[in-house]
């Protein structure tokens, strides 16, 4: 096929928007480990996980068996006004690479959230609506998720209380102010708003907090009020089934040309984007019906799946929620204050970790000063000013591409690129200035979080 004979950017009609998820979970031999009580240590029942979650998510979070999953009218209307989104050939990147690697990207950053997050906002909020609830509760990291669950409230009428990671909370104020203009509440995290914000400060004054930080504080703000729930923008199975609307379109994309991917790369903090890209793709894998590679990349900063722990780990550092398997760093793990932003998580998901201790997907671990390089190449040569979490998978789809150029192969590669970065002027502007710093924690450091990790039967 003749370069020129694929366009830069591929779009699916509106009919062609996926009808149902796609759940990878159904096409494991060896599944995830279920979610754990971490009180009896049984598996968590549907009925111990609903007065937290949606009852209908509860039923998608704990189904292993059902391959599709059909997406209801309401939420496909809602997709409609963002998706399909645009598969997008990288010739000008491919030129200043010099590479005869092919390289595309699922671009995702088209609505206001400038993410891929808006994929399962707009689901479970609906989720919650149909459910006859007054509002929900989350946490975010670098504002993605909160900006994304804050537009979906204002379309269903949904409370939306936010708990933003402190020291992103600051570092992005206007991130902030349009999840307030969408309606949200948003707190700084940890607060003195509740219990375990209290008790997290008390222990660690003056913490620049984490995702976990935040997560305990919005699980304990909705288990405490009637008619709230929580919900999650990463990690859990029912958020990577809603993210495989981004597999699935660039599968049809590609296909509409017989583009076959070589490589196939995501960003991994919680595994959102990378289990959303990647499942239909992995369904064929493990099918036996085509092989790929895939990369999982993560930051140095907060190294879970190449540095981490595979065991039972809450979920949280108030140590509130259930008890999962997966790659951690120990929920009392607080990162850097780095810009990996939504990438700061210390653990992943567990269908992610899953698939990578069985030796499916690869990982890699980079600094953010080389990510801050893939960057800036990126937007002068795309015309997109890509978010850092993106900028993870731009810099290993580039590395990858620049070894195909040293060996002559001429692999396709594809990547997710998760949305703009915006609202992320602050890391750009360091970058720029030459102040950016490379954190890689010690062993020293991963330790105290490793200290916190649950001694049960389980993970011996």
């Amino acid at each position: 096929m003749k370069k020129n004979e694929i366009p830069y950017k591929i779009y699916l009609d509106e009919q062609e928007i996926p009808k149902q998820w796609y759940n990878v979970r159904a096409d494991m031999k060896k599944k995830p480990a279920p979610l754990l009580n971490p009180g009896t240590l049984e598996p968590m029942t549907a009925e111990e996980l609903a007065p937290v979650f949606c009852e209908e998510l509860v039923e998608q979070e704990l189904d292993d068996t059902t391959p599709y999953i059909d997406i209801p009218q309401e939420i496909q209307d809602y997709y409609k006004m963002y998706r399909p989104s645009p598969l997008v050939r990288a010739y000008r990147l491919e030129e200043k690479l010099q590479t005869p690697a092919k390289i595309y990207y699922k671009f995702e950053g088209n609505n206001t959230s400038g993410s891929h997050k808006l994929n399962s906002a707009i689901a479970q909020a609906y989720y919650a609506k149909k459910q006859g609830l007054k509002g929900v509760t989350t946490e975010t990291g670098a504002g993605q998720w909160g900006t994304a669950l804050s537009m979906a409230c204002a379309y269903l009428d949904l409370d939306c209380d936010v708990y933003m990671v402190k020291v992103s909370y600051e570092q992005k104020p206007f991130r902030r102010e349009v999840m307030r203009t969408y309606g949200a509440k948003v707190t700084p995290s940890p607060s003195m708003s509740t219990e375990v914000g209290k008790k997290i400060l008390a222990e660690h004054p003056g913490t620049t907090g984490s995702l976990g930080c935040a997560i305990s504080e919005a699980v304990e703000a909705a288990v405490t009020r009637e008619g709230y729930r929580y919900v999650l923008g990463s990690v859990l199975n029912q958020v990577l089934l809603h993210q495989s609307v981004i597999g699935l379109e660039a599968k049809a994309a590609l296909d509409k040309y017989d583009i076959v991917p070589d490589v196939i790369i995501g960003c991994a903090g919680g595994g959102s984007n990378l289990g959303g890209l990647i499942s239909p793709f992995m369904g064929e894998k493990l099918r036996g019906e085509r092989d790929y590679r895939f990369i999982a990349v993560e930051p140095a900063s907060c190294p879970s799946l190449t540095r981490g722990k595979y065991v039972y780990d809450f979920c949280d550092t108030g140590m509130v929620t259930p008890l999962a398997k997966m790659y951690t760093l120990g929920s009392g793990f607080i990162p850097s204050a780095n810009h990996a932003g939504g990438l700061r998580y210390h653990g992943m998901s567990p269908v992610v970790s899953e698939l990578f201790h069985q030796g499916l997907i690869e990982a890699r671990s980079v600094e953010q000063t080389v990510v801050f390089e893939a960057a800036k190449m990126f937007a002068r040569e795309e015309g997109i000013l890509p978010a850092p979490e993106s900028a993870h998978a731009i810099r290993v789809a580039m590395d990858e591409a620049l070894r195909c150029k040293e060996t002559g192969e001429e692999k396709t590669i594809l990547f997710g690129l998760t949305g703009t970065g915006y609202f992320d002027m602050v890391a750009y502007e360091k970058f720029n200035d030459g102040v950016m710093n490379d954190y890689i924690p010690t062993d020293e450091d991963l330790e105290k979080g490793f200290a916190g990790i649950p001694d049960i039967p389980q993970n011996k």
